[in-house]
């Protein structure tokens, strides 16, 4: 889950051939998340994270969960839910 969207800016001191220092600036996105297994609140660069990731519609794992156990426990999960008869009177909760 996105929670929070934050930049930075970095400040750098170049030095060119004649001796002369230059200073310049970097700026930097950084995406603070909620991991959708475990709760867990983590920062991650943007660039890092591909752009159509970066809405709630996909889950983020953190670096401490498994991401790939995570996603075979949603796949049976939603399995469950697509195998169901129409007729079933069962919650999707209860599953």
């Amino acid at each position: 889950m996105v929670i929070n969207i934050e930049y930075t800016t970095t400040r750098y001191i170049r030095t060119s051939k004649l001796g002369n220092e230059h200073v310049y600036f970097r700026k930097k996105t950084i995406v603070t998340l909620r991991c959708d297994k475990c709760g867990l609140i983590f920062k991650r660069d943007k660039g890092s994270i591909a752009p159509d990731r970066l809405t709630n519609r996909y889950y983020h794992v953190c670096s401490n969960c498994d991401a790939k156990r995570f996603a075979q426990e949603k796949g049976v999960e939603s399995r469950k839910i697509w195998d169901m008869p129409v007729s079933s009177l069962k919650k999707l909760g209860e599953l």
